[in-house]
């Protein structure tokens, strides 16, 4: 088993924020620089770097898309971004910008044929990101809530072809309240596929629980804002399990 942390860099005007529940108005920004978040989880040892663009998610085009590049080329790093990636060329702005792996969410859900040519086109480097409400998928922003429940998603694009799924539980997500392991277990057990957790992690205590039950990763984001432990405390469970 090993378990990958991905530090999350969440962005909002520029600024490395947070939202509790995805809620806009329920922000709590941790820096000013994006960069220089990055660059200090590289320093501490992450393979992998998640981040997302906010503002994109709720506008729908790319607006943060600057700071994921700078990252990307500048630091030896594995980036993984998300937010306002709605066609093809967003798609390719990214890959051709030096990102390792592009997020599709909402289009996933209102354009689930486009979503099926794109993970067929670029196989691994497309990782479908499922945001659920009370098991039914969430998008834009996680401003609506639609009528399709995750496991049945997540189901549709492990048969066309997707290798990777980050699950968020919106009801924990910012809450420290610990991460909801029955529905990602159920999704890689349904998908067959890796799954990564996101939402809710509190402590070395809940990476522990998801790595005993074989989540393949873990996105880590208000806990270490929050000083609840240290990105390399983190990254050791993953050592330990390989």
């Amino acid at each position: 088993m090993t378990l990958t942390i991905y530090p999350a860099i969440d962005m909002r005007g520029g600024n490395c924020v947070r939202l509790l529940q995805g809620d806009y108005d329920k922000e709590t920004i941790y820096g000013d620089s994006p960069f220089d978040m990055a660059k200090r989880f590289a320093a501490d040892g992450a393979e992998w770097i998640h981040m997302v663009d906010l503002d994109g998610a709720k506008d729908g085009k790319r607006v943060n898309d600057s700071f994921v590049i700078e990252a990307a080329k500048q630091l030896k790093v594995k980036v993984q971004i998300g937010g306002g990636i709605r066609s093809e060329a967003d798609i390719l702005h990214y890959l051709e910008n030096g990102i390792t792996r592009v997020i599709i969410g909402s289009i996933a859900v209102s354009n689930p044929q486009f979503a099926i040519e794109m993970i067929q086109k670029y196989r691994e480097k497309i990782v479908v990101g499922i945001d659920a409400k009370n098991g039914y998928v969430a998008t834009h922003g996680w401003l609506t809530t639609s009528e399709v429940r995750a496991v049945d998603l997540s189901k549709r694009f492990a048969d066309a072809g997707a290798d990777t799924f980050i699950f968020t539980d919106i009801a924990t997500d910012g809450t420290l309240a610990g991460p909801n392991i029955a529905a990602v277990c159920e999704m890689a057990e349904v998908t067959g596929k890796n799954v990564i957790a996101s939402g809710g992690v509190s402590s070395l205590a809940d990476l522990r629980a998801l790595n005993a039950e074989g989540v393949k990763g873990a996105i880590v984001g208000k806990a270490l804002y929050e000083n609840r432990f240290t990105l390399k405390e983190a990254l050791a469970i993953g050592e330990v399990s390989k």
